[in-house]
């Protein structure tokens, strides 16, 4: 069953100026993996704002994406600066989808959406774990029909 639009929440937005090192191709469009970092962005700068440990070699535990996807609807080409915003769906035991819009950031266009699961795992035995309380409390709750 497909996750509403009103099960999400909106997590963390960026402004993000769009480098020229990001334009890789021969028409001068933001390179496709460039896509995937400014959502990553995003993700990261909301994780550090709700109380994930520090990132690098002495956090014990935190997040990793086991799959993302993204729609491309129009190419980005530099300059131009884009508004990231990530959405947070109902969480899981272990995990919870995230969900991303690119757009302009001063005009009404849409360049890309996109989504990623994000795990919660001790870094140790690589292993999922439960999700924190810290995260749960920023995404909505599911709605059970009962």
């Amino acid at each position: 069953m497909a996750m509403d639009e009103k099960k999400r929440v909106l997590l963390y937005a960026l402004t993000i100026p769009v480098r020229w090192g990001d334009m890789m191709d021969a028409l001068g469009h933001v390179n496709n993996a460039a896509y995937f970092s400014y959502m990553e962005q995003v993700r990261i700068g909301w994780l550090a704002s709700v109380g994930a440990e520090a990132f690098g070699p002495s956090a014990r535990e935190g997040s990793v994406i086991v799959n993302a996807c993204c729609t491309f609807n129009k190419p980005v080409t530099y300059p131009a600066t884009l508004r990231v915003q990530m959405h947070g769906g109902a969480p899981g035991r272990t995990s919870f989808e995230s969900y991303y819009t690119l757009q302009d950031a001063a005009a009404d266009v849409v360049y890309a959406t996109g989504t990623a699961r994000v795990v919660w795992v001790n870094y140790a035995s690589g292993r999922a774990i439960p999700l924190p309380a810290f995260v749960c409390r920023h995404l909505p709750v599911e709605d059970t029909g009962g």
